[in-house]
């Protein structure tokens, strides 16, 4: 593989700007962690924020990454990377985040990164440069990611509707309050495990190209795993304000446990995601387990044009940073 020959400037700054997509991805998608448990009154803006930022952190401990390695080995030729490909993919997710914040509408940072690659690499040396393999694995899991959301929250609200069907509702409550405390944490772990591995694998990319790192090695350097999981960490902490009222009470009016079944069929979907080394959104899995959990109280519990137009937002995602990164391409070919 031709190594790539560029500034220590060039490449600090490009490293620099993955981890501010990182930060943004942790600040876009803070909303996804804590919607349930801080509309359910259960814990304070500020309490919940301070927790999923923890967990993310933690995450670090808990997963491998098999994530880094789809995104940093599996999505493009690794053979068409360079610092322009690497520019576009990171400008046109963050361009595309913005936007989405902007609006309040819960679009999936890990598929605008996703889209950013594949703009930026088609761009360059048409889609020859795409590696189909890890690219359907990830667009399948488009549909699969909310789809399984969907199952396990109503499932877990089933569940939960038949244990607890003698209990009066101040009692269930009370317990669902605790309970929501310790679903909302895993799914923050789930979010930092396979959020932060994105980023990771964009840098270990760059590395690779640059030749400060070898496609061989099984693991990218710690000093890029711990900043990676630092900077979303980070993100999540400032919290992106305008997504939450939308998934925390506009889908569907949610209780603590229809907040704790939500979360613990989101989480579960990440878990199984991750492991699988699958980069999937935690935007889509989460609002899959809130219609899920709305739908098996009652189909009209959920406000389907709202989620309606989330689905839109969804589909919108990759080819909408793919054009944005195309462009981002063009203009680092003549910047950098």
């Amino acid at each position: 593989m031709h190594t790539l020959q560029i500034s220590i400037y060039v490449l600090v700054f490009l490293i620099a700007l993955a981890l501010v997509f990182d930060f943004m991805n942790g600040f876009h998608d803070a909303a996804n962690a804590i919607a349930t448990v801080v509309s359910t009154g259960v814990l304070k803006p500020q309490q919940a924020v301070a927790m999923a930022a923890l967990f993310n952190f933690i995450a670090i401990a808990v997963f491998q990454l098999h994530v880094a390695a789809t995104v940093g080995k599996g999505t493009i030729d690794p053979n068409v990377v360079d610092h322009y490909v690497v520019f576009g993919a990171l400008v046109g997710a963050i361009c595309w985040n913005i936007l989405t914040w902007y609006y309040g509408i819960p679009s999936s940072s890990s598929h605008a990164l996703i889209g950013g690659l594949v703009g930026a690499a088609v761009a360059k040396a048409g889609t020859g440069s795409l590696i189909s393999a890890g690219l359907i694995k990830t667009i399948a899991f488009i549909v699969l990611s909310p789809l399984l959301g969907f199952v396990f929250g109503s499932i877990m609200m089933v569940l939960v509707s038949w244990i607890f069907v003698r209990s009066t509702p101040r009692k269930v409550d009370k317990w669902f309050r605790r309970l929501q405390l310790v679903s909302a944490s895993m799914y923050s772990l789930g979010h930092g495990g396979n959020d932060a591995q994105k980023t990771i694998g964009i840098i270990w990319m760059l590395l690779i190209a640059t030749g400060f790192s070898q496609a061989s090695d099984s693991l990218p350097p710690w000093w890029v795993i711990i900043s990676c999981y630092s900077a979303i960490s980070l993100g999540t902490l400032f919290g992106g304000w305008r997504i939450v009222k939308t998934m925390g009470q506009k889908i569907t009016k949610l209780k603590p446990v229809g907040g704790f079944c939500a979360e613990t069929g989101g989480a579960i979907t990440l878990f199984l995601a991750t492991m699988l080394g699958v980069p999937v959104s935690t935007t889509h899995t989460i609002t899959g387990a809130i219609v899920g959990v709305g739908a098996a109280r009652r189909v009209s519990a959920v406000r389907w044009g709202v989620a309606g137009n989330i689905v839109w937002a969804w589909v919108l995602t990759i080819p909408a940073s793919a054009f944005m990164a195309a462009i981002a391409w063009w203009i680092g070919k003549h910047i950098l």
